[in-house]
């Protein structure tokens, strides 16, 4: 299998984790958060950061733990405007060599591909996770219209004229 290039990448050598774990930060670059926000369909991710804790887990395997942040906008679905918001996300996830008995049987367990794990794209993964697919600024709801669909109109709706036409 081909490996697709991510738009965030820092790859982490499984091997090389001290067995204490290891404090791994990164941060997007401001091309890095362009790209970001095309994949995700949204229109600026000002900052993208991790603070992540890897330790050695189940013998071969690592434990990622710790919290993004994400200074973004989003359209928001009843407005149709752009508000920034930031966000503060815990990271959680599990990684073993890929054939282990540990990573086929366990669907929360991602496969360790080349001694590697890129810590960028589990960043940008769980961010992806985690954006609202119907977003709305904060404070704001669907209001209906407060008058009848015959109000607006200034005569009778179509099924109103149909229901009394109906025999009771």
């Amino acid at each position: 299998m081909i490996p697709i290039p991510s738009e965030f990448s820092r790859p982490l050598a499984v091997d090389r984790v001290p067995r204490g774990g290891s404090y791994e930060k990164i941060a997007a670059e401001s091309a890095e958060c362009a790209a970001l926000a095309k994949r995700f369909d949204i229109p600026v991710i000002h900052r993208l950061s991790a603070e992540l804790h890897a330790t050695p887990w189940r013998g071969g395997g690592l434990k990622l733990e710790g919290t993004l942040r994400a200074d973004l906008e989003q359209i928001s679905v009843v407005s149709l405007e752009a508000f920034r918001h930031d966000l503060e996300i815990p990271v959680l996830r599990f990684f073993m060599p890929a054939g282990s008995a540990a990573a086929d049987g366990g669907a929360e367990i991602d496969h360790i591909e080349a001694g590697l794990v890129d810590l960028g794209e589990v960043v940008a993964e769980t961010l992806a996770l985690e954006l609202s697919p119907y977003p709305r600024k904060p404070g704001e709801g669907y209001q209906p219209p407060a008058e009848t669909l015959e109000e607006q109109l200034g005569k009778p709706s179509p099924f109103a004229v149909l229901a009394r036409l109906k025999p009771k």
